[in-house]
């Protein structure tokens, strides 16, 4: 699998409360489904471009 977020900028994000190695995983995995889910959305109205609205 792919890393499609990063480690640094999810920190940043939520600097004020420690995060368990395993939430990097598990976040990867919803932002793909949520990738997965816009494509299918995108194909589903004749368009090969994932759009914003597909989110």
């Amino acid at each position: 699998m792919t890393d499609l977020i990063v480690k640094s900028g999810v920190r940043e994000t939520v600097d004020d409360h420690p995060i368990s190695a395993d939430f990097y995983e598990a976040l990867d995995e919803k932002v793909e489904e949520l990738l997965e889910d816009a494509a299918r959305r995108a194909e589903a109205n004749e368009r090969q471009t994932v759009m914003p609205q597909d989110l």
